[in-house]
C-alpha cells in the first residue's frame, strides 16, 4: 500500500510495482491510508511523511499501537534526509528509509527483503496460534478425560465402600438397633478425628472403617452374643475373642480402609491405663483409631439397648465415662480424645438422635 499526496510520485511507484507484480492499494492522505491500511492489511506499507491533515509520523505511531497492523512492516519515503528525520522515523517504528526521489533497484529489494519478513512473521504467529489452540483443545480433552476417570474412580471406590459396609452389616446384623449402631460409629468417629485435627483422608478412612470394629463377632456363638443376663467368665473370655477373629478376617489387605479395620477390630477394646485386651496394650502403643473407636464405642454401647441391659440416657452415659462406674473409668481413656468427647457431647447426642432408627 502507498500512502502519498504526491500524484506523480504514486503514479511512478503504482506502475513499478505493479509491473513486478505486486497488488497495489493507495491512499493521499494519513487518515485515509491508516483507514485503508486497516481494512486492506498490506504486507508493507510506503509511508509519506510530509501530507496534510496526519502527517506520516503520526499514521506510523498510530499503525505500530494497534494490534491489527503493529506487524505490517512500513518503508518511509520521504524527501526529508536528515538524521533528526531518520532516528524520529526507526522511533516510531519504521522498518527501512527511502529518499525521494527514489531509486528503483534500491526499493524493490527493501520491499522484497520485507516481504519475506512478513511472510515468515506471519507464518510464525499463525503457527503459534496454532500450536496455542492444539495445545488448548489437547488440555481441554485431557481435563475431560481425567475428570472421567475421578468420576469413574469416585463410583468405584463408591461401590467398593458401600459393599464393605454391606458385609459389616451382614456379618454383625442381628437387628435394626445393631445396623443403626454401626451408621453412628461411622459419624462418631469422623467427628473425633476432625476435632483433634486429623489429616482429611484419615477422616474419611475411619468414616468406613470403624463400622468393622467388632466384625469379629461372626466367630460368637449367639448364645453368648444374645444371651439376655451377664456373662459367665469362660462365655466372657471368649466373647473377647472378637478382637482377635477379626483381626483375622481383615488381615493381608492392601486397602487402607480394611487395614485400619484390622487395627481397630484388634485394638479398640485396649484401655489407656494397660487394663484392656486382647494385648494389654497401654497409652499411645494403642493405634489412635484404636483410642478413638474405644471411647465412642463404650458411648454408644452405654445409649443402646442390649439382650442384658436397658437403654441409658445421654447424660447417664456422659456421667459413666467422664467420671466412671463399677464399669469403667476415665482412666481407661485417651486423656486427649476424652477432652475433646466432653466438648462434643452435644453432638454425639444429635448423631445418637438422628441415626436412632
Amino acid at each position: 500500500m502507498i500512502v502519498d499526496d504526491d500524484e506523480l510520485n504514486v503514479t511512478f511507484l503504482v506502475s513499478m510495482l505493479q509491473a513486478q507484480g505486486y497488488k497495489v492499494h493507495t491512499a493521499t492522505n494519513g487518515k485515509q491510508g491508516l483507514d485503508e491500511a486497516l481494512r486492506s492489511l498490506p504486507d508493507v506499507i510506503l509511508l509519506d511523511i510530509m501530507m496534510p491533515e496526519m502527517d506520516g509520523y503520526t499514521v506510523l505511531g498510530m499503525l505500530k499501537s494497534r494490534e491489527k497492523t503493529q506487524h505490517i512492516p512500513v518503508i518511509l519515503v520521504t524527501a526529508l534526509d536528515d538524521r533528526e528525520a531518520r532516528l524520529e522515523g526507526f522511533k516510531r517504528g519504521a522498518d527501512e528509509f527511502v529518499t525521494k526521489p527514489v531509486d528503483r533497484v534500491e526499493l524493490t529489494l527493501r520491499i522484497q527483503n520485507l516481504v519475506k519478513v512478513k511472510e515468515y512473521g506471519d507464518f510464525l504467529r499463525d503457527y503459534n496460534k496454532t500450536l496455542a489452540s492444539t495445545v488448548h483443545e489437547r488440555t481441554l480433552q485431557l481435563e475431560t478425560a481425567y475428570e472421567e476417570l475421578e468420576e469413574a474412580n469416585a463410583k468405584i471406590r463408591s461401590a467398593y465402600l458401600d459393599t464393605i459396609y454391606r458385609l459389616t452389616v451382614a456379618a454383625e446384623y442381628k437387628d435394626e438397633a445393631t445396623a443403626n449402631h454401626l451408621r453412628r460409629m461411622s459419624f462418631y468417629t469422623q467427628l473425633i478425628a476432625q476435632e483433634i485435627a486429623m489429616p482429611r483422608e484419615f477422616m474419611d478412612i475411619i468414616f468406613y472403617a470403624a463400622p468393622m470394629h467388632d466384625i469379629g463377632k461372626i466367630g460368637i456363638p449367639d448364645a453368648i452374643l444374645l444371651k439376655p443376663a451377664k456373662l459367665s467368665t469362660e462365655e466372657f473370655e471368649l466373647a473377647k475373642t472378637h478382637t482377635t477373629i477379626g483381626a483375622k478376617i481383615l488381615q493381608g489387605s492392601e486397602s487402607e480402609v480394611l487395614r485400619m479395620a484390622e487395627r481397630i477390630a484388634l485394638s479398640h477394646h485396649e484401655k489407656w491405663d494397660g487394663s484392656g485386651y486382647p494385648m494389654k496394650l497401654s497409652g499411645t502403643d494403642i493405634p489412635i483409631e484404636g483410642r478413638i473407636v474405644t471411647i465412642i464405642d463404650q458411648y454408644d454401647s452405654l445409649r443402646s439397648k442390649r439382650p442384658y441391659k436397658s437403654e441409658l440416657s445421654h447424660d447417664t452415659a456422659i456421667g459413666i465415662i467422664t467420671e466412671g462406674d463399677e464399669r469403667t473409668v476415665p482412666g481407661h481413656f485417651d486423656p486427649d480424645i476424652l477432652r475433646v468427647f466432653k466438648g462434643i457431647a452435644s453432638d454425639l447426642e444429635r448423631i445418637y438422635e438422628e441415626h436412632k432408627g
